[in-house]
């Protein structure tokens, strides 16, 4: 048995992140392990279930103590709600009304975290840290011991010269909108990533790469499936490891109705992410369009459930255990988040993407060329273009077969036990 370590795991405060750290985490602690979790405050109790141990961070200062308890990632959400509006742009304008504004509101928090999360550290002594975010914090840079960075974003996050812009959504085959974009990224944010290196080396950490937020790390890993990655064209350095994917082990599935499940009738998740829900008129609009359909849904409703409502072929909650249901579903349609996307290759299930911000294009546009799924106009499309897009990936056998065969070789590649063994590694 190797000797038991303390791992600290800092992920970013969305359930993306969160969930994929927690599969990975559960894992070494299944081998006798400590795992710390430095968590945004609003994740309180949510971590100590999984036998982790939890250390608070705040990234602003705490609310009145009237303002009530918190969501999980109550932060993102609230964006998502006030940023919506945004979202009908073209990727290149949303890099000054969307990304632009992320990363400033991402950095005040990281500027604002710093002292305590020195202080955490130091409590904590770990062996290895692991980050799983899309900015660096210099105290987990400066603590002299291992730091592992996860991508757990679309890898497009990781550039290069052979490959589109990340956030951009645009097709690895045709470059003739690659300079145009990337000339926006550099008027947008060349100050806000200047400013931030600055800060950051200031506290001791290395420089940044350039237009880039976080460093590489000692150990580098990100989740992607082998057969839809870049590396052909993006070579990556050795301390670079691709996860092909990172599925935590299946939570209790909910009840469905009964004869949802292996019947006739095909069924389809529904799920736009615990953020991309908090859109209530897109969530209406689509559930509009599925209720005139042949087929049933399982419906991720989000944290606005009360404002959604379901028709006779949908069943939904709050929340729903995402890698419980796949496994029983035929399809999906998603918003194309790194964590729905790679878990729905884990399980060999075709997509229909409808991309909202961040990453999410990256997904659906890679998906959509691979010929993994169908990506759509998401505030644009027609109602006939939803419901054609369902039609084929529920009844293009060629395409299912294809989709089928990556899930069966990435389960077999086992990305979670993987992870474990690099990290362990590490402290090793």
């Amino acid at each position: 048995m190797n000797q038991p370590r303390t791992f600290l795991f800092m992920p970013e405060s969305a359930y993306g992140p969160t969930n994929n750290c927690i599969g990975i985490a559960d894992e070494l602690v299944r081998r006798g392990h400590r795992v710390v979790f430095a968590a945004e405050s609003s994740w309180a109790g949510r971590l100590t279930p999984y036998g982790f141990e939890e250390e608070l961070v705040d990234f602003a200062p705490p609310p009145p103590e009237d303002a009530g308890e918190q969501d999980a990632g109550q932060y993102w959400r609230d964006f998502v709600r006030d940023t919506a509006p945004q979202f009908r742009r073209s990727t290149r304008e949303q890099l000054e009304t969307v990304i632009a504004p992320i990363w400033s509101g991402a950095i005040d928090g990281v500027r604002y975290c710093e002292p305590a999360l020195r202080e955490l550290v130091a409590r904590v002594a770990p062996d290895v840290i692991v980050e799983d975010n899309v900015l660096q914090f210099p105290a987990l840079l400066t603590a002299g011991v291992p730091f592992v960075r996860i991508v757990s974003c679309q890898p497009l996050e990781v550039k290069g010269p052979g490959v589109p812009p990340v956030f951009s959504g645009l097709p690895a085959a045709d470059t003739s909108d690659w300079p145009a974009y990337l000339a926006e990224c550099e008027r947008v944010h060349r100050q806000i990533w200047s400013d931030f290196d600055t800060w950051s080396q200031a506290q001791g950490a290395p420089p940044l790469p350039d237009l880039e937020f976080i460093a590489p790390g000692d150990l580098n890993l990100y989740v992607y499936p082998q057969e839809a990655d870049y590396t052909d064209v993006r070579p990556l350095d050795a301390t670079w490891h691709r996860l092909d994917s990172c599925v935590r082990r299946t939570e209790q599935t909910p009840q469905l109705p009964d004869g949802w499940v292996g019947g006739d009738v095909p069924l389809v998740y529904f799920s736009l992410g615990s953020l991309g829900s908090a859109d209530v008129e897109l969530m209406r609009r689509v559930l509009a369009v599925l209720a005139t359909t042949p087929y049933r849904y399982v419906v991720s409703k989000g944290p606005l459930h009360e404002e959604i409502e379901l028709a006779d072929n949908q069943w939904g909650a709050p929340f729903v255990p995402q890698t419980a249901i796949l496994p029983l579903v035929d399809a999906v349609i998603t918003h194309g988040g790194n964590n729905t996307t790679t878990e729905s290759l884990h399980f060999g299930r075709p997509m229909v993407l409808l991309p909202l911000f961040w990453d999410q294009y990256d997904n659906a546009q890679r998906m959509d060329e691979l010929g993994f799924g169908i990506r759509l106009d998401t505030y644009g499309f027609a109602d006939e273009d939803l419901v054609g897009a369902l039609r084929t990936v529920l009844t293009d056998e060629a395409l299912r077969t294809r989709v089928a065969q990556v899930g069966a070789d990435v389960r077999a590649r086992d990305g979670l036990r993987r992870a474990a063994d690099l990290i362990e590694g590490a402290a090793r």
